[in-house]
């Protein structure tokens, strides 16, 4: 596999206004300053372009976008309308929205496809619920995912993988070791089966109430390339000990 640099990356979800715009770049400058990893956050969308005038070093993402570039969709936004409000990559295929918004792989790869056509980098998100992972067969459901999601033109340029346990986001519940070094050696398994020598490259993060307390271990765990963080994101004293914790 090709080393490429960590990758840590904050999921601001639906929090944050235009008074947290200090924390982002309190985030940013601490960030910045270290090289030998890559940072990004993805506030909401309102956020974007404010913070991107001071991000810094660090990337500013989106946390969704449409796979059309203009249309009749109320309510959603462009990969060019993300790009053009500073954002270099976004979040593709997140849990919380193939569950809320009924999202399919098809969607995802939709969305994928988009930013990649807009010059942009994408995160796409796989993960299994509780009942599929104590059905026995999570490995499966997952790697099933990535393989419906991933578009033909993936490379380790312009996309990573996010592994997300969805019964752990948010709950505190993290899987033991051995699980997400398993999950993980499928899903590198499943990039090489689809995209050859090039998917040995493409970083898969682990994303599932990672913390400054179990993030070193979480890290160093073989083909994890680094962390999709949620609430431990919101502040510097919680997110920046996260990075530190990458290995470099």
């Amino acid at each position: 596999m090709t080393q490429q640099k960590s990758y840590i990356v904050g999921n601001w979800k639906m929090n944050g206004t235009q008074a947290d715009i200090a924390i982002l770049k309190a985030i940013a400058d601490a960030a910045a300053s270290d090289m030998t990893v890559d940072v990004g956050i993805c506030p909401p969308a309102t956020l974007i372009a404010a913070f991107a005038q001071g991000a810094g070093g660090i990337g500013v993402g989106g946390q969704d976008c449409h796979a059309k570039a203009t249309g009749a969709h109320t309510g959603c936004v462009s990969a060019a309308m993300l790009k053009e409000a500073g954002a270099t990559f976004s979040i593709v295929g997140h849990s919380e929205r193939r569950a809320d918004q009924h999202e399919t792989d098809a969607d995802v790869l939709g969305k994928a496809q988009a930013l990649h056509e807009a010059g942009m980098s994408a995160i796409l998100c796989v993960g299994e619920t509780l009942d599929e992972r104590d059905s026995g067969n999570a490995i499966a459901i997952v790697t099933g995912q990535l393989a419906a999601s991933l578009p033909d033109s993936a490379s380790a340029d312009w996309l990573s993988v996010a592994y997300e346990p969805v019964w752990a986001i948010g709950t505190g519940r993290v899987p033991v070791s051995e699980d997400i070094a398993a999950m993980h050696a499928a899903l590198r398994g499943t990039l090489v089966d689809l995209l050859g020598a090039a998917g040995a490259s493409v970083r898969i993060l682990y994303g599932g109430s990672v913390n400054p307390g179990n993030a070193q271990e979480i890290l160093t765990i073989p083909d994890v390339g680094g962390a999709l963080v949620g609430g431990a994101s919101l502040k510097a004293e919680t997110f920046l000990p996260i990075i530190q914790a990458a290995p470099r």
